[in-house]
């Protein structure tokens, strides 16, 4: 049912991209990334173009899917999606929101868990748009360049271009929140030291002539 949802859009060009990837960040249970790939392959002059349009798609869906997790829960997750990829992505969302929703840009891991978890875990709304801003460009603008640059014979190197974001720009972004969670840590020790000390009642009680 799936195969022939995506065989529709397709004959829609730029536009069923757009649809798709809206939807992908909604409920829609197929990552946009296909059918990116099929329409690249078909003229990749368009590549960038397509990228752009997937781009726009997702993002405008992001918070669609932030506000369907936060007014019907995590239940319509299992729905339609594997309770595994739910599973791991909430142990991931609990442990750090941040991260897991860059890393669930790349991964399997289908992209609106995070932004149906975001809802329902009340997670702000704009760090949620522009995290997935972050990571959801260079899942799109990677493939759109490797097509454009290559042509079809980039069909074989976006098979793994998750990977390759992942061990390249990934660890650099997570390094990034981790520096910087430490820095704010660091701001509030010192704000709390340097704050002056509360001036203590005097003694009603000292003994007249002590």
């Amino acid at each position: 049912m799936f195969q022939a949802v995506i065989d529709f859009l397709k004959d829609f060009g730029p536009l069923g991209l757009f649809i798709h990837a809206f939807f992908d960040a909604v409920i829609f249970p197929i990552p946009a990334f296909f059918l990116q790939v099929s329409l690249s392959l078909l003229n990749p002059s368009t590549a960038i173009w397509l990228a752009t349009v997937g781009y726009i798609g997702c993002l405008l869906g992001t918070p669609v899917g932030y506000y369907l997790g936060k007014l019907m829960g995590k239940s319509v997750l299992y729905k339609f999606l594997k309770k595994e990829w739910i599973d791991s992505a909430t142990d991931r969302f609990q442990k750090n929101g941040e991260t897991a929703i860059l890393i669930g840009s790349f991964t399997p891991i289908p992209f609106k868990v995070f932004t149906i978890l975001s809802g329902c875990l009340n997670f702000p709304l704009w760090r949620l748009i522009g995290y997935a801003a972050i990571g959801r460009g260079l899942k799109f603008y990677t493939v759109g360049l490797l097509f454009y640059f290559y042509g079809r014979a980039a069909e074989g190197m976006v098979k793994n271009v998750s990977l390759y974001i992942f061990l390249g720009a990934v660890p650099i972004v997570v390094i990034f929140l981790l520096f910087r969670k430490r820095l704010r840590k660091k701001k509030e020790l010192e704000k709390n030291t340097s704050a002056p000390a509360v001036d203590q009642p005097e003694d009603t009680n000292i003994r007249l002539g002590s």
